[in-house]
Order: C-alpha cells, then sequence, then structure tokens
C-alpha cells in the first residue's frame, strides 16, 4: 500500500547538499571506510561468507515480492532498512518492526526508528536478530551436558539525503556480531546506495552495494572470512491507469555463475553411458536468469494492496523435482489501521515449510497532540 509523506518540522522541500558542504555530511564515514578495506571483497554466495544472516529478508513487503530488496520510494520506513537512500524527511519518527517465523525454532527480525537533522540529512538506527534456538551440547562420543543457544546480530546507523528532486544517496554502517555456543565472531560493514526517483512517471531506480567490509574477529584462530558482498540494481514502475506497481531486480552484479555444482547430479547418461551434453542457449539463458527477482503489488485503495514475488534463483536451487510445488514464489498484503500500516508475506522456500513475516509501522509523530 502506498505511505503517505509525513515531512518532519522545518522539512517542507528535499534538502539539496552543496558541494563545499560534502565532508561534514556522514555518508562519507563510510565511504572513507571502504577505502581504507585492502581489497573489495570476492563475490561469495551460498555458504562461503560469515554473517550470512545479513541476507536474510526482514520486511513483509519485501518478502512478499521476491525477497531482496525494493526500490520503491513511497515513505515505507521498513524499506529503507536495506536501501538507506530512501531515507527521507517523509518518515521522521518512524518506527518499523518486523519478525520473520523461520524454521523449526529459528527466528529473526529487525527494529528501526527514523529521524531527521536539519542541515545534516535523516537518520536510522535499526537491530537485527537471528536467533538460531536451542542445542543439545555433546561431545565427539554422544555425551550429552545440557544445552547451548546461538544467536547473530547487527546494529545498524543509516543516512539518506536527497540531492535533488530526483536523486538520493544514502549510507548504512553496520556492527556485527555473532555467537555460536563458545565461538564468538564480530564484523564491520557499510552499505552506499543511489535512487533516482521520476514522480511524475512513476519510474524508480536503485544501485545498492551491499556488505562491504570484513570481519574482524573470527571464530577460531585464522585468515578473517568474507562478508557477503554483493552489487545489486533495482527498478520499480507505477502504471499510470492500473493500481499496480511491478518491481525487476537484478542481483549480484558482482558474480556471472550462481549456479550450483551438486556432486550428486550425473555427469554419464545411465543407459548409454555417453557424457551428458548441456544446451548452450539453455545454459545461458538459466545463468541470466538467477540474477532476476520479480514482483508486483497491486493497491486498489490507498489502505490495501496485494502482493505477488517471484525468485527464479530459489526455485532452482530449493526445487524437488519430482513436486515441484510454489518453490520460489511468494505472496502477502498489507492494509493500514487507524495508525498503523500492517504487512504480512508466506515465501515458500522449500517443500519442508514456508517462512512467515509480519511487519508492523507506524509515525511516532500521530500520537502527538498537536500543540495549540
Amino acid at each position: 500500500m502506498p505511505f503517505q509523506a509525513q515531512p518532519a518540522s522545518g522539512q517542507s522541500k528535499p534538502q539539496r547538499m552543496k558541494q563545499h558542504d560534502v565532508l561534514r555530511y556522514p555518508l562519507f564515514i563510510p565511504l572513507i571506510l571502504f577505502l581504507l578495506f585492502p581489497a573489495l571483497p570476492q563475490a561469495q554466495t551460498g555458504g562461503n561468507s560469515t554473517f550470512a544472516f545479513l541476507n536474510l529478508v526482514n520486511s513483509a513487503r519485501v518478502g512478499a515480492m521476491g525477497g531482496h530488496f525494493l526500490a520503491i520510494d513511497d515513505n515505507d520506513p521498513s524499506l529503507a532498512v536495506y536501501n538507506p537512500s530512501l531515507i527521507s524527511p517523509q518518515i521522521h519518527n518512524h518506527l518499523a518492526l518486523s519478525f520473520v517465523d523461520y524454521y523449526s525454532d529459528i527466528n529473526y527480525g529487525f527494529a528501526s526508528y527514523s529521524r531527521t537533522v536539519e542541515r545534516y540529512g535523516s537518520f536510522m538506527a535499526a537491530i537485527q536478530f537471528l536467533d538460531h534456538g536451542k542445542f543439545t551440547a555433546a561431545d565427539e562420543t554422544g555425551q550429552t551436558f545440557g544445552e547451548f543457544a546461538a544467536g547473530e546480530y547487527a546494529v545498524q546507523l543509516g543516512w539518506g539525503r536527497a540531492l535533488d528532486s530526483s536523486f538520493s544517496i544514502g549510507s548504512n554502517l553496520k556492527l556485527l556480531y555473532s555467537e555460536l555456543e563458545n565461538y564468538v565472531a564480530s564484523g564491520l560493514a557499510v552499505d552506499v546506495t543511489g535512487t533516482y526517483h521520476n514522480r511524475k512517471s512513476g519510474l524508480t531506480a536503485s544501485f545498492l552495494a551491499r556488505n562491504i567490509g570484513r570481519q574482524l574477529n573470527t571464530y577460531v584462530p585464522s585468515e578473517p572470512e568474507p562478508l557477503p558482498f554483493e552489487l545489486a540494481l533495482g527498478v520499480s514502475k507505477r502504471l499510470r491507469h492500473v493500481p499496480l506497481r511491478y518491481s525487476i531486480l537484478v542481483t549480484h552484479l558482482e558474480r556471472w555463475d550462481l549456479t550450483y555444482d551438486d556432486p550428486a547430479d550425473p555427469e554419464t547418461d545411465p543407459l548409454t553411458g555417453e557424457p551428458i551434453e548441456e544446451n548452450g542457449f539453455e545454459v545461458f539463458a538459466d545463468k541470466l536468469m538467477r540474477h532476476f527477482v520479480l514482483g508486483a503489488e497491486l493497491t486498489p485503495s490507498r489502505n490495501f494492496s496485494l502482493r505477488l514475488g517471484y525468485n527464479y534463483q530459489r526455485r532452482q536451487d530449493m526445487k524437488v523435482e519430482s513436486k515441484l510445488s510454489t518453490v520460489g514464489f511468494s505472496w502477502g498484503f498489507g492494509f493500514r489501521v487507524s495508525r498503523f500500516h500492517f504487512n504480512y508475506a508466506r515465501s515458500a522456500w522449500h517443500l519442508a515449510g514456508s517462512p512467515n513475516y509480519i511487519t508492523l509501522t507506524t509515525n511516532l509523530s500521530d500520537f502527538i497532540a498537536p500543540e495549540r
């Protein structure tokens, strides 16, 4: 559902950045950190990086529309957690809470609060968590001795600012912490993003560089593991005469081949013994489509929305050939009641189950009586 603008006091127009003020703005803190890192992280996917919980989608709206991020500039604070260039005066004093009922007793979520400071831009503080649940502690012989917990956390400070009526920039600084039984790790990461929005045509485009950083402390004495670095591009378009918005995301621009080589896949035909040859065009099309996430949002009224998404890579990696089902698809809805926006989503990850996403957002300023 569309989110209505709520300007902060004294913030009636987008703030503009002057060239001589550049070094006074918080964006350049993460940019300097980016330059100080010895090398840009190598592309990492599935199981090849640490702090992988950073790739889990918290927002129900994002989860319903494919499960990655969204380039939609309509004052939804839950989207700005992932795309800080959407942090603006219009979400001043907004609170967002999100919870995901994952598999078994695993759950995760976030809480965020945004505030605009005149002359310096808009800020958002957020805490993300992943609770792995309880585990039975045992030694190599199978002898048990109680239970232990495991969790991962990110404390995040985001900043965003409009350059003019069409362009905005933003960045996140994230402190990372992971505790798995007696093994502890920490890290530092930054996101740098930019968004273009054409309000007349309803077109929005965002570019993200996510999780630029490194592990500070490792679980065991060794070389630091890489973070789940990613470059991504997103576009959304609101149709002029139909209350429909579509979203197209291009993920992992830093890496072409996202396929997983399953060692269990046969390399030869079991009947003829001949090597299995793959069609070149089909291989190319499969690798190309793994980068795309598609979503759509129908808003028949300003207080209600229906959403649908499709994640091709998730479907290919998680499907079971004997029963394809709806793996890779997601759906959800959102509605407004009084001062609250409620969003729900369900995403088919695997036949074993589908996570449920719940997000609640509100403008705390609505609860403050205006001065007379």
